[in-house]
């Protein structure tokens, strides 16, 4: 007796190798099989790194990236793009034709500008190809708030996602764990159009996180992988990332490790 073969939704993730296994493509797969999705990955860099900070990025080959992107594209059905770290101007040209190709695939790209140590891995040209290329793309932006303020040179929450919104974001969730001034609460804010859509806050942890950020954004990814709305992705994928965060692990000198 035959029986059928059941499939998982499928994650593809474009992002940077981070060989402290803390952040980019291993984030990103660990994040995306924790709700049972099948993760795909597209290497766009190369980092040497560990948990204290980010000392060097290699872009990968451009036509590798869409080389890889296209045969697995070709082979499966692709439900969600991931992007996080690019590297380089041809990489950002290259993912925006991949997901020119594929329009009904939503997009949920993290605009990783700096790492955990404070080391910029982004220049200003390569943030204005991001919102020039990308943003009329992306269906959800996860930035932190300096982040959403490099990007857009604005200043309040409201200014930034109405600034995304006209590049033509979808959605905008802003999170606030990099605020000016440190609450109790961490609020994350979910915005269209410059409205507020829905605003969740969570104990503000003692601690600071390796690849806290990818862990949101994939995800997110994951979420809506699964047939999730924008809300309820956004809500439920802030539940598991604090949760990673609560149990995180020191595993090396630097920043904690969630338990993704």
């Amino acid at each position: 007796m035959i029986t059928s073969i059941k499939s998982k939704p499928v994650v593809m993730s474009l992002s940077g190798h981070d060989p402290s296994g803390g952040a980019g493509i291993q984030a990103d797969i660990e994040a995306i099989r924790a709700q049972n999705c099948h993760a795909t990955t597209v290497i766009t860099c190369f980092t040497v790194q560990d948990t204290c900070n980010v000392y060097r990025i290699d872009p990968a080959p451009a036509t590798g990236i869409l080389q890889q992107a296209t045969r697995v594209l070709e082979d499966m059905p692709v439900h969600a793009f991931k992007i996080g770290l690019i590297g380089s101007l041809k990489n950002i040209e290259n993912i925006a034709r991949i997901l020119q190709e594929h329009p009904d695939i939503p997009v949920v790209l993290d605009p990783v500008l700096a790492s955990g140590g404070g080391k910029s891995l982004s220049s200003k040209e390569l943030a204005t190809a991001i919102c020039k290329k990308l943003l009329p793309l992306t269906t959800i932006l996860t930035p932190n708030i300096p982040e959403a303020r490099a990007l857009s040179q604005c200043e309040s929450v409201a200014d930034c996602a109405l600034y995304f919104a006209d590049q033509g974001c979808r959605y905008t969730l802003i999170t606030g764990t990099h605020s000016t001034r440190p609450t109790r609460k961490v609020i994350n804010t979910l915005l269209q159009n410059g409205n507020i859509v829905s605003e969740l806050s969570w104990p503000r942890l003692p601690f600071t996180y390796h690849g806290s950020g990818c862990t949101l954004a994939s995800s997110i990814a994951a979420k809506v992988a699964t047939g999730q709305t924008v809300i309820q992705a956004v809500e439920q994928a802030q539940e598991y990332t604090w949760t990673c965060l609560h149990k995180a692990t020191r595993q090396g000198k630097g920043q904690l490790i969630p338990s993704r």
